[in-house]
């Protein structure tokens, strides 16, 4: 391929196809199919009632072949593929039945009702997959790739491969997983986090597939293949949720099979021995029959389960609660206890200076930006958390050590002037001095769950720097609206007995249990299953993704290591511990909803078949109180899509 050729590749812009009317109308034709039906229903009655009857039923049996083609299709094929009859046969044969006994309109309006439920149910769907559709139509098919010889060529997003060097230019979107080499950005991350304000991202900051890149060019080398992106792990994650089953919507289907053979069973028993034991015509017996095939079919006990979880499942998604099935969904309103991991769970997960204490004949900008100087060449996180403090609070050039050494685990020996510094823990500067400093400030600071960084010159301990994870300020919130909710909250950490006590108090947890290796991790998790029952347990990290498969309910932060990711049920997208609460009131409304949907089918279908053995009940309002009650219960499903 020429330059020319390449650059006109590039420059040319995409034409887009429009829709064409077939596709806008694909989504809704269960629904005009129904309508269709309906405005047949209506035309054979007029013609019936101007004495059109041959006429009247060919609009009738028009209206049973559009309306019913597509439930008819649904239920003749999951007969074939499950080997076992369904409830849309029922609702085939109860149609038939009612058009065999010249009941040519009931049986049409049994088929538009039914479709009209059916075209609710397909509704459902479409709502829930609204969010793939969104979020698949955020992620770019190109990308411009920055060629070995510097050239620049677009290419197919699925070609590249990792330490691919791209290039994102200002208002397009980052195309995969990778980290910056060369630019500085603001980029919006609100297909992935749900946070709204742009972040800025520099060299060595990481950035993600369906991001939007705002203010700057940057060049990026790919981290991740572009099926291994976190932006594809969430539309899996979604996927995953919709095919997943909760148990009670496996109990219905499995009950489901059974109830129909029993339904045909009475069927045909009805069709015999009332005309003998009761003295009804064999006209009457085959109408009560068919009545009661109608009405004892359960269409709206089938549909009070799955409408609602998908709809629960989508609105959890538009929230940023990612479930990874019904079952997860379900199991969240029985939680007892949620423990909870510290370190970038409970807290930010980076050290921050919260204290300076020093001798009077220094200054704390002279502490810091020194000690800062030294630590600079560190990538210690408390080094790293040091040299952030005086970016921030001084922003001035740091001086350069004449000689550093590096004691891991314990600190840095340097020498500035001439003069040597130590700086690290109390044992590396000396213990009992460090112990004895400014009024044994140490074992107060310990206390606090705080970290102490001593500086020494020469043979002085000169300064005390404190260092703490800081909790975050919506834990606080999010543990206390858990424990409103009656719900025991305990803290599981790897760091020490001071620390863990001290952050406890500061994150308001009932509990804590401190110097926890990953395994005593999940043995704690499953203490808290026997204790309490259903637990869940919140983590971000690798440690964390053992104790999350031993939970019954595995909740993990967005911002977290891949493996928690996968490891999880449930991810917050934005690290938002609150949606946790958010979560489990979702869980208790839907169950709430299940079981109303449960309790008014079953009472309809109870209701209706008592007044079809009391002959109270003609086919027309056998088929609206059996149809409706499944709309109801649809629509009643519905309302889980609202916050």
């Amino acid at each position: 391929m020429s330059t020319e050729t390449e650059f006109k590749t590039y420059v040319q812009p995409k034409v887009e196809m429009k829709p064409s009317l077939f596709a806008k109308l694909s989504p809704h034709l269960e629904l005009i199919a129904a309508g269709i039906s309906g405005i047949l229903i209506v035309i054979g009655w007029i013609l019936h009632h101007f004495d059109y009857s041959s006429i009247s039923i060919a609009a009738y049996l028009l209206a049973f072949v559009i309306g019913g083609y597509a439930k008819t299709k649904e239920g003749i094929t999951e007969t074939i593929d499950n080997k076992e009859l369904n409830v849309e046969m029922l609702m085939i044969f109860a149609a038939i039945g009612s058009a065999i006994i010249g009941y040519w309109a009931e049986g049409a309006i049994l088929i538009f009702i039914f479709a009209v439920s059916g075209a609710l149910e397909t509704y459902t769907m479409n709502k829930s997959n609204k969010e793939i559709s969104a979020l698949m139509k955020l992620q770019p098919e190109e990308a411009i790739k920055i060629l070995p010889d510097g050239r620049e060529q677009a290419v197919p997003v699925s070609s590249l491969t990792i330490s691919d060097i791209i290039l994102i230019k200002p208002g397009e979107r980052v195309p995969v997983d990778g980290k910056i080499i060369k630019g500085t950005t603001a980029i919006d991350e609100a297909a992935i986090t749900g946070e709204s304000i742009p972040l800025t991202k520099e060299i060595n900051d990481e950035v993600f597939a369906g991001t939007v890149n705002i203010s700057g060019s940057i060049t990026v080398t790919l981290t991740k293949h572009a099926d291994e992106t976190l932006f594809q792990k969430i539309i899996t994650l979604i996927q995953s949720a919709q095919s997943e089953k909760s148990p009670s919507q496996a109990f219905i289907e499995k009950f489901e099979g059974s109830y129909v053979k029993i339904v045909l069973s009475i069927v045909g028993l009805l069709l015999i021995l009332p005309h003998f034991l009761l003295g009804w015509s064999w006209n009457e017996t085959f109408y009560r029959a068919m009545i009661f095939l109608v009405v004892a079919s359960p269409c709206a006990l089938v549909a009070s389960i799955m409408p609602a979880t998908l709809s629960a499942i989508s609105n959890g998604a538009r929230a940023g609660i990612l479930f990874k099935g019904g079952v997860h969904l379900e199991n969240l309103a029985h939680v007892s206890a949620i423990a909870f991991d510290k370190t970038g769970t409970l807290t930010k997960g980076k050290p921050v200076v919260t204290d300076v204490f020093i001798d009077n004949k220094f200054t704390e900008k002279e502490i810091v930006q020194l000690t800062a100087s030294i630590e600079s060449h560190s990538n210690h996180p408390l080094a790293k958390a040091i040299v952030r403090y005086a970016e921030q609070k001084y922003n001035e050039p740091l001086t350069q050590p004449e000689s550093i050494q590096d004691n891991s685990g314990w600190g840095v020996t340097a020498k500035i002037n001439n003069t040597e510094w130590r700086i690290g823990k109390a044992a590396f500067v000396g213990e009992k001095e460090a112990i004895a400093f400014q009024n044994k400030i140490y074992e107060q600071i310990s206390n606090e769950g705080k970290t102490a960084v001593f500086v020494k010159k020469d043979t002085e301990i000169i300064a005390l720097i404190a260092l703490k994870d800081v909790v975050r300020e919506e834990s606080k919130e999010a543990i206390d609206r858990l424990k409103q909710n009656g719900i025991y909250t305990v803290m599981i950490t790897g760091d020490s007995e001071k620390t863990a006590n001290a952050i406890s108090k500061e994150s308001h947890v009932d509990e804590y249990i401190a110097e926890c290796l990953p395994e005593k991790k999940v043995a704690s998790v499953k203490e808290l299953k026997e204790k309490y029952g259903i637990v869940a347990m919140v983590g971000d990290g690798i440690n964390d993704a053992p104790a999350l498969a031993t939970a019954n309910v595995g909740i993990a932060m967005g911002e977290g290591t891949d493996v928690a990711l996968e490891t999880a049920d449930v991810v917050l997208m934005k690290n938002d511990l609150p949606r946790i609460a958010e979560a489990i009131q979702l869980s208790k409304r839907m169950n709430r909803i299940i079981k109303q949907n449960i309790i008014f089918s079953i009472s309809v279908i109870m209701l209706l078949i008592i007044s079809n053995f009391l002959q109270a009940v003609a086919l027309p309002f056998g088929v609206i109180g059996h149809e409706g009650s499944t709309i109801l219960v649809i629509l009643n499903s519905l309302r889980l899509l609202k916050s």
